[in-house]
């Protein structure tokens, strides 16, 4: 009778799991089938990736790799001193040094990251660096910059003489709180600065990231995410950018999603992730991102209202969209039909 027991619970848990086997199968061939071929599309977060899409579209209208195409328009602010969130002319910890992030993703599931980095201002190619000539993913601090410098990244002061006013303005009171939408806020495209220690709450810039996510004519997914962080933060401090499956996940059956804001509530949540298993499930891609921040209410509420936290996806058919805990979040659209529109992603808190 025991061993009888046994074989049904057995026969059960293989009905079970060939169940499962058959819809994740099912999922996986009905997102490949909706591919569409030869419509490339790039997505990206806040008003500068509009700069960035369109260095990202230079590569993907003339059929190159999506891979190639968000590692460009990275580049873009990470190059940009006016943008004090992203590489060169970031923001520095509260020690006055700049320490980048960055991750990369292809179509195949490979990946690389950089955390921690100083000195050199492209992190992602560091980071794609990583992904193509190591068995590694993650390299982080001094160990990243010697693998950067070793393989012909220049060494570079990245402090500007205006981040570096910002940080000692800060450290007359080194009050420490995030400020919502700081990316727009402290970012101006014409060059002018926005810093003003007056007119922020807590006296202080924030973070943060551009994220982006490509298809290429050949219906492949790849993305890219690279920041200087959170302004002003602890040393050594890592948010959810360089993380894979956190600011960054790219499934080449599926879609792919990052994500933008405090980066220690997405980490907690493996956000990107998520989403992209949430459109795995079926869901479009800005429901899926609204589910994301809603389970990051569910575990904070009062927290949540006091930061911002933000997701952007792209699935297989080219269809894109966003969400985020507070007003302000915007991304950036650049395809055949959508001439590089900045879209306001929706929010929970109204």
């Amino acid at each position: 009778m025991k061993d009888r027991r046994n074989f049904l619970k057995t026969a059960a848990l293989s009905a079970a799991v060939f169940s499962l086997d058959s819809v994740t199968s099912a999922a996986n061939a009905q997102a490949k089938k909706g591919a569409v071929k030869g419509k490339p599309i790039v997505v990206s977060t806040w008003d500068f990736g509009r700069a960035a899409n369109s260095a990202a579209w230079e590569i993907l209208k003339k059929g190159g790799r999506a891979l190639d195409a968000v590692e460009a328009g990275v580049r873009v602010p990470e190059a940009d001193p006016n943008n004090h969130t992203v590489g060169y002319s970031g923001y520095p910890d509260r020690d006055g040094r700049v320490t980048l992030d960055a991750c990369i993703m292809d179509e195949l599931g490979n990946c690389g990251s950089v955390a921690a980095l100083e000195h050199i201002t492209h992190a992602i190619s560091v980071a794609r660096m990583v992904m193509e000539k190591t068995p590694h993913v993650m390299l982080v601090g001094d160990g990243a910059l010697q693998f950067a410098l070793a393989n012909g990244f220049e060494k570079e002061n990245l402090l500007t003489p205006e981040a570096e006013k910002a940080w000692k303005e800060w450290l007359k009171k080194s009050e420490y709180k995030p400020v919502i939408n700081i990316e727009n806020k402290s970012y101006n495209s014409s060059g002018a600065t926005a810093f003003n220690p007056l007119m922020l709450p807590g006296n202080v810039y924030n973070h943060d990231t551009i994220g982006m996510v490509a298809m290429d004519a050949e219906g492949n997914l790849s993305g890219a995410c690279t920041t200087s962080g959170m302004a002003f933060k602890l040393h050594g401090r890592v948010g959810d950018s360089p993380i894979i499956g956190a600011g960054l996940y790219v499934d080449n059956e599926i879609g792919a999603a990052t994500s933008t804001g405090v980066g220690e509530e997405v980490i907690k949540i493996v956000g990107s992730h998520l989403v992209v298993e949430l459109m795995r499930q079926g869901y479009p891609p800005e429901a899926a991102c609204k589910e994301a921040v809603t389970r990051i209410v569910k575990r904070s509420p009062s927290k949540a209202k006091e930061i911002q936290v933000g997701f952007l996806a792209l699935n297989k058919k080219g269809e894109h969209g966003a969400y985020c805990l507070q007003q302000g979040f915007s991304y950036a659209a650049l395809s055949n039909k959508e001439e590089n529109v900045l879209i306001n992603g929706k929010s929970y808190f109204k």
